[in-house]
């Protein structure tokens, strides 16, 4: 039986997994670096309706998806806080 993490991108399907939530993915690499450009964008603009902070991560995991930089920066921050926070239980686990 395969695990699924409840969070991220799957690849099987082409989604981005967000708890229950399933969004679409684009398979290419420019239309996923301008959707997470949007986000990112889009959450800088969280203060007005509809748009939101949340944006902002989302964006950036959508990045991290084809931005070594990017990468390099969420996994250090995961790392960072698996070491601050030891107790605190994997998402999705």
């Amino acid at each position: 039986m395969k695990k699924t993490s409840r969070y991220g991108i799957d690849r099987e399907n082409g989604k981005l997994r967000l708890g229950s939530l399933e969004m679409p993915f684009p398979r290419s690499r420019a239309g996923r670096i301008a959707v997470g450009v949007l986000f990112v964008l889009g959450g800088m603009l969280g203060f007005l309706p509809i748009l939101g902070f949340w944006m902002i991560p989302v964006g950036l995991l959508i990045l991290s998806q084809d931005l070594a930089f990017v990468r390099r920066r969420r996994r250090r921050l995961a790392v960072w806080w698996r070491k601050r926070h030891p107790g605190v239980q994997r998402a999705g686990r």
